[in-house]
């Protein structure tokens, strides 16, 4: 027998979100149907509170809920190093780390020349803009592992290298406490790439 139309909507909406197939987001619609309406009520406001108060930086592109974007902030920041990320989520790993203290670029999209998108000239220029104009001196690529990441990397390394900056890219490999009959070959060959003196 077919859902009720509300469940259907209900699931279609769930489905919308990222790793979220048909089975996981009809477990979720009756999981939800479960709760008290309290509950369900907090849970929008907690959405909609949350669209309503968070906003992207002019500058970064950043999302916070600040008046001043603490990531951009020239009294808290070392303004000479300048960390570019694909999500505004990045930020927020990297700075849980407390090891990078520079600043940040969210990029609006990576590229993908399946789906014709591609960095855009305006973004491109506010970037290579504020290197100059912030004295970067060091620009950290931090992008995934993924054929994007790889090809957005590389474009950018290509657009910045005129630039008195030098560029790195975060190092890939091996998870501590992995072990290497479990890692995938592509991750063996990064970390052996990737490898450090000791």
């Amino acid at each position: 027998m077919r859902y009720p139309e509300p469940i259907l909507n209900l699931v279609a909406h769930l489905q919308k979100l990222p790793g979220i197939g048909r089975k996981t987001a009809e477990k979720f619609a009756f999981h939800l149907l479960d709760w008290e309406k309290v509950q369900l009520d907090n849970l929008a406001y907690a959405i909609l509170n949350s669209k309503d108060k968070l906003h992207r930086c002019d500058t970064c592109n950043g999302l916070h809920d600040k008046s001043v974007c603490p990531f951009c902030d020239a009294d808290a920041r070392a303004s000479q190093t300048l960390c570019i990320v694909s999500s505004p989520k990045h930020i927020y790993a990297i700075e849980s780390t407390h090891l990078f203290e520079g600043v940040y670029h969210v990029l609006s999209r990576l590229i993908s020349p399946i789906e014709n998108r591609y960095v855009e000239e305006e973004e491109l220029k506010k970037i290579k803009d504020r290197i100059v104009d912030r004295k970067i001196e060091e620009v950290i690529i931090a992008l995934d592992a993924t054929l994007e990441g790889d090809a957005t990397a590389l474009f950018l390394r290509q657009q910045l290298k005129e630039l008195p900056v030098s560029i790195s890219r975060l190092a890939h490999g091996l998870p501590i406490g992995g072990s290497l009959e479990y890692v995938d070959e592509e991750t063996l060959h990064l970390a052996l790439r990737g490898r450090v003196r000791l």
